[in-house]
């Protein structure tokens, strides 16, 4: 990756022996248990751990130099070890991302949005693997620490970046922005996640539009454009907007959906992809546009596009007991995502019979009932779900409402175990079970145990 020379130009308070100078780091890891020969350990502290208890770990598994806070103690660490002190880890390691991203210089793109990022992240990588050497966020890597690790993680030939962005709160956008400084920026659309901290939908727009702060007059913008909270943004660059308003420059059309995927023109241009759902058209609608700002050509983008790595539990089909059909999608989910997920398995040929398996929806603030009232009137309006069984606490309000309301069979759990012994009984051939919540309720471990050849 780099010298141990050139961190000294980072930091300026070291101890580094002039024979390692030359020393190369090849890997950078805030984890002692995943360090590899030649490797920069940078232990960080927070409110239960301090890494720096863990340096002589580090030692044993190859780390060679350690970025140190200056005012802990450095004890014994052999001298041939070289020493980076700062006055906080994190921000230590933060700036050294900034540093790599600029001496590697890749083209970098950014995802923010309420939902669809780590899909359309996923879509992209795909599609620019066909042309271009390729780094993207793996797993839930989009934070403060996440996505500084994986800038830090790629080869130094790589070409494209892809890095999504994740927040909570407002100023974390604009940190991850700063660091990546995107030249190319998507945002997916304006939902409802983390409303609890951020206020109101205009509170989550101010928060993902952080995004293009350190962005210029060169850089580019593409935006969910049938979303009215962005119809004004100001911005100095380019803005493309993707939809299915003819008001879009790349307007999204004649939709269809197979029992694997879905079709549809972008403008006149027709494409396929392996994911199901008008939603996931959008998603792809953005990766066809970056696609062509970097000059891909409309062969390996329709190649590319079909290639997709799904990230683990985004409407992952699953063969279960008695060979019926499981789909988790229960990596996450806000009232938009679990709407637009249910309008999917409404259009899902071929099955007897359809459930849900809704659990909460977390951080939805003061308005959670409106949020879960409109999440009842979706359920309410399909015509092929049959039952609906809800998990968690505030998620009662769904079976509430459908059993006030609607034909359709609605039961709340607020066990686990109870709710796979309902499900099991309804476990027959032809038959689809539906699961989606956030993140925090842990749906899968109701899904493992529905699994086929599962006792």
């Amino acid at each position: 990756m780099f010298e141990i020379e050139w961190l000294t130009q980072i930091f300026p308070n070291y101890k580094v022996e002039a024979k390692h100078k030359k020393n190369t780091v090849d890997v950078v890891s805030t984890d002692s248990r995943v360090l590899e020969s030649n490797s920069l350990f940078i232990p960080l502290i927070g409110d239960r751990f301090d890494g720096h208890n863990h340096v002589d770990e580090a030692v044993k598994r190859g780390a060679k130099a350690i970025i140190w806070n200056k005012d802990k103690p450095t004890g014994d660490i052999p001298t041939d070890i070289s020493l980076f002190f700062v006055e906080d880890t994190l921000k230590a390691l933060q700036l050294l991302a900034a540093e790599y991203r600029k001496l590697v210089n890749p083209q970098v793109i950014g995802i923010t949005g309420s939902n669809g990022k780590t899909t359309t992240k996923d879509l992209l990588e795909a599609t620019l693997n066909q042309t271009y050497i390729t780094t993207a966020t793996k797993g839930n890597f989009n934070n403060h620490i996440g996505l500084p690790l994986t800038i830090l993680n790629m080869e130094k030939n790589t070409e494209v970046l892809i890095l999504e962005m994740g927040m909570n709160h407002f100023g974390e956008i604009e940190l991850l922005s700063e660091i990546a400084k995107p030249e190319i920026a998507i945002i997916t659309n304006i939902g409802e996640s983390h409303i609890e901290h951020l206020g109101s939908r205009e509170g989550i727009k101010q928060a993902k539009l952080e995004i293009v702060k350190p962005m210029t007059k060169d850089s580019v913008l593409i935006i969910d454009g049938d979303e009215p909270l962005l119809a004004e943004i100001n911005f100095p660059g380019k803005v493309i907007t993707c939809g299915f308003s003819e008001a879009n420059q790349q307007v999204i059309s004649h939709i269809k959906l197979t029992p694997s995927s879905t079709t549809f023109n972008v403008n006149e241009a027709y494409y396929e992809i392996p994911l199901l759902g008008n939603h996931h058209a959008k998603n792809a609608t953005f990766v066809i546009e970056v696609a062509k700002l970097l000059k891909v050509s409309d062969e390996k983008v329709r190649a590319g596009l079909t290639k997709i790595n799904l990230t683990h539990m985004r409407f992952e089909l699953i063969t279960g007991k008695n060979n019926t059909t499981l789909i988790n999608d229960a990596y996450n989910a806000s009232p938009t995502s679990m709407k637009a997920s249910i309008e999917v398995v409404e259009e899902l040929d071929g099955y007897q019979k359809k459930i849900l398996v809704l659990g909460d929806v977390l951080e939805l603030g003061l308005d959670y009932k409106k949020y879960y009232l409109d999440i009842s009137k979706k359920v309410n309006a399909m015509q092929t779900i049959d039952e609906v069984y809800t998990y968690g606490e505030t998620s009662e309000l769904i079976t509430d409402y459908l059993k006030l309301n609607s034909a359709i069979i609605a039961e709340h759990f607020s066990k686990k175990e109870l709710l796979v012994g309902k499900l099991e009984k309804q476990m027959l051939k032809n038959s689809l079970i539906f699961f989606k919540a956030s993140r925090g309720i842990k749906l899968e471990d109701i899904i493992e145990q529905l699994k086929e050849g599962n006792k």
